[in-house]
């Protein structure tokens, strides 16, 4: 039921998807994805929509000419939506799975995605680690897509998200410009994995060596250098693909993905984490949503591999908890 109420509001041409503070989902009428002072819905705190707002329209507001935000309790949290409605989907889904598990109720959130910048988000990955379009891409100008990501981030704000996250990879390649000014907190992919994997207490698997982390990623993720540069500040080597790799096994996987060749992808990455993990690598993190997906989950590689979706999830619940403890 949980699956089928998110698919109906995720496959919405532009949608605002709201969490109240109980733990049934409700569906919202499909709105245009635009500025702060489009057109939203509001709900109050049962749930319900106010009944002085009934008698000029029965379920919009502009959130312009309201005088508070969508939600109010100091825990909700804001999400952003990257580069594709199935990535956001598999968010909401570990955000759901994991606040069960530590017996919590899930916090209350907004989910703003537009359509538009799913596709230039996924388009930019791709083609980036295309063989063919790589050199084409390499000096694109992206304004239009932060000016775009920081416009969501304000309307968010606006909404009454007290923390906000993007559980998007290449999104965070402009993190500190789509925060920048930002009045609320912000979680950062790549900081919560690398917390997470210093809090572990690793040990190097070759006596005398330092802890080494594998990052597995598109083109444009590790050009970008988060991970390495979020990793290195916890005291990890970072090792990525060597050039060799990324020309004969990860762009090739990809292309083959774009292809529809799932058998062909599989082999690739397959080939891709061996190598490095023969580098004496304690984990690799596998920082692609395509790639995540490609190998079935019982594939033993993955016990060797992390998501970083699933330290952000974790991350978020954990700010959520603090922020209801704390009243503010």
């Amino acid at each position: 039921m949980l699956d089928r109420s998110l698919q109906m509001s995720l496959n919405c041409p532009s949608y605002l998807l709201v969490r109240q503070r109980t733990l049934c989902y409700k569906r919202l009428n499909p709105v245009r994805a635009m500025p702060p002072s489009s057109v939203i819905l509001h709900t109050d705190e049962s749930g319900q929509f106010p009944e002085s707002r009934k008698t000029c329209n029965p379920l919009i507001a502009s959130l312009s000419s309201y005088d508070g935000p969508l939600l109010s309790a100091p825990n909700t949290v804001g999400i952003l939506g990257g580069v594709s409605v199935d990535s956001t989907l598999n968010f909401l889904r570990k955000l759901v799975h994991l606040s069960k598990e530590n017996e919590a109720k899930c916090m209350p959130f907004v989910v703003c995605s537009d359509p538009v910048l799913n596709r230039e988000l996924s388009s930019l990955e791709r083609s980036s680690s295309s063989l063919c379009s790589r050199n084409e891409h390499s000096h694109s100008d992206h304004t239009h897509i932060v000016e775009n990501l920081r416009s969501k981030r304000v309307f968010l704000e606006k909404s009454g998200a007290q923390c906000i996250v993007m559980p998007c990879h290449i999104s965070h390649s402009w993190h500190d410009e789509v925060f920048k000014g930002c009045s609320v907190h912000s979680l950062h992919m790549a900081e919560c994995v690398a917390r997470e994997l210093k809090e572990a207490g690793l040990k190097p698997l070759e006596a005398g060596s330092p802890l080494r982390i594998g990052v597995l990623a598109t083109d444009a993720t590790l050009k970008a250098g988060f991970y390495q540069e979020k990793l290195q500040i916890e005291g990890f080597e970072v090792v990525m693909p060597d050039k060799a790799t990324m020309e004969h096994a990860v762009i090739p996987a990809i292309d083959a993905l774009n292809r529809k060749d799932m058998e062909g992808a599989r082999n690739l990455l397959r080939i891709a984490l061996q190598v490095l993990l023969v580098r004496a690598v304690n984990t690799v993190i596998i920082a692609s949503d395509d790639m995540r997906d490609v190998l079935p989950r019982d594939d033993p590689l993955l016990k060797k591999c992390i998501d970083p979706m699933d330290a952000l999830a974790r991350s978020t619940i954990k700010w959520a908890q603090q922020a209801a403890e704390e009243g503010t």
